[in-house]
């Protein structure tokens, strides 16, 4: 339980007990309940979209529904990964040698790659959550931070740490194959009773997460903090299009829903 608090506590803003005194071992059991803080996030998530959505019917006000839904996540995670990710463009697109690269995502600045990714990203978010037939909406929202938490272990668990220290290498130190076996079985458990398309954008993300990974690896000779960020939100973006791309025929994913929670 401690470690499950652990990670809640790092990875979101959301505090159920205040710990201030945190060891090398608690981060590193952490990891394998990081989808379980997924859990805690979607159900968050789930439940504003539900708010909003009846608030303002079905079909009323998307534009500031898909707003409220993309400023949330920002909110609950303190922005987090995203400053990763913004950190991990800048790096990557900088263009220099590897240590260069390094040096730059280490910088706590933002650079001009790092802005402009970002705001394409989010640009891409608010289109995906407008376009998403209001029927998919709420299982989309719900297993996406699950699925995104999942693709970190993932980074943390099977790729080497870049650097020789940092806070992120305090996790890729302790992770193991029991860590991944934990998180994969507890991904499955909460995503897959979801129905078929959740389980698409699991395997999708889990497929998308290794490739990413793997190309920074290349990249940067392994993966740091700032890609954990990084493949969280793109994997999470990942899962969002998947259900957005089925709302082209919304009468059936409709019929869908519909026999799922009959």
């Amino acid at each position: 339980m401690n470690s499950f608090l652990v990670g809640l506590q790092f990875l979101t803003r959301i505090h159920i007990v205040r710990q201030t005194a945190w060891t090398a071992e608690d981060f590193g059991r952490s990891t394998r309940f990081f989808p379980l803080v997924g859990l805690v996030l979607g159900i968050c998530y789930a439940l504003a979209a539900c708010i909003l959505v009846y608030s303002f019917g079905v079909f009323e006000r998307r534009t500031l529904t898909a707003v409220l839904l993309l400023i949330l996540p920002l909110l609950l995670t303190g922005g987090l990964h995203a400053d990763g990710f913004m950190d991990t463009a800048d790096g990557v697109f900088s263009g220099r040698e590897r240590e260069r690269k390094l040096a730059i995502m280490k910088d706590s600045r933002v650079g001009s790659f790092g802005v402009v990714s970002f705001v394409l990203l989010m640009f891409l978010q608010f289109a995906l959550l407008l376009d998403m037939h209001p029927f998919l909406l709420l299982t989309a929202l719900f297993v996406m931070p699950i699925i995104g938490r999942f693709a970190m272990v993932l980074a943390v668990a099977c790729f080497p740490y870049a650097r020789a220290d940092g806070m992120g290498k305090t996790f890729a130190d302790m992770a193991d194959r029991r860590t991944v076996a934990i998180a994969a079985v507890t991904t499955a458990a909460l995503v897959m009773p979801c129905g078929l398309l959740a389980s698409i954008a699991l395997v999708l993300g889990i497929l998308f997460a290794l490739f990413f990974c793997r190309m920074i690896t290349k990249t940067l000779g392994g993966v740091t903090g700032d890609v954990y960020g990084a493949v969280t939100v793109l994997t999470e973006t990942l899962v969002l299009a998947v259900f957005s791309l089925a709302s082209i025929r919304p009468d059936i994913w409709g019929l869908f829903w519909g026999i799922l929670w009959r």
